[in-house]
């Protein structure tokens, strides 16, 4: 019997021990990733437009409502694109797109698997096209994201994250639209968070 009691005061122990750690950990996560964007390249134009694919630095914060429900904001820098018509180089642009998800983390043992959804605003700069042609400054369009934290320490996770956002814009030239080129990218990072 007393080998009993002292096995259930060790299990209570460790559960609240688990209790108490999870408490600790507060409602911010701060990730930083590498990512793989992946452009889509559709183009309604006539002029095969497409824009190359590239490795990027991306940074988000995520605030925890609940164990559950939380919101997350993606950022980084400017980020150069070449863009080409048929395979040839005409030009080139910057982008920036800041991103807000609604995510739902899964309850897991030993992992933490989510999903979200949101809105992408992209802002296109420095842009150089062929004399006559524009582009629009700037996209709204949904985001889509599914990814997973491991965590490797105290506090501290491994994230493998996907997302696909929908960033567009018309291209007209002598001022009439000739269609829309569609990067729609998508993104395939890997990094680390830190939860606090």
């Amino acid at each position: 019997m007393k080998k009993q009691v002292m096995a259930v005061a060790a299990l209570c122990a460790l559960m609240s021990g688990a209790a108490f750690a999870q408490q600790t950990e507060g409602p911010w996560m701060v990730r930083a990733r590498a990512v793989n964007l992946q452009s889509a390249n559709g183009d309604t134009t006539g002029l095969g437009l497409s824009t190359n694919n590239k490795w990027l630095p991306e940074v988000d914060f995520t605030y925890f409502f609940n164990k559950n429900i939380a919101a997350e904001l993606i950022l980084t820098v400017p980020q150069s694109q070449t863009l080409y018509a048929k395979g040839t180089a005409i030009g080139s642009f910057k982008h920036l797109p800041p991103t807000l998800t609604l995510q739902y983390h899964f309850d897991a043992p030993g992992f933490k698997p989510y999903v979200g959804a949101g809105i992408n605003y992209t802002r296109l700069s420095s842009i150089k096209l062929p004399a006559g042609v524009s582009a629009d400054s700037s996209s709204f369009g949904p985001a889509l994201q599914v990814g997973v934290d491991i965590p490797v320490g105290k506090n501290m996770y491994v994230n493998f994250d996907v997302k696909k956002v929908y960033i567009r814009t018309d291209v007209s030239a002598a001022g009439s639209k000739l269609g829309t080129f569609k990067v729609d990218p998508l993104l395939v990072g890997v990094g680390l968070g830190w939860r606090f």
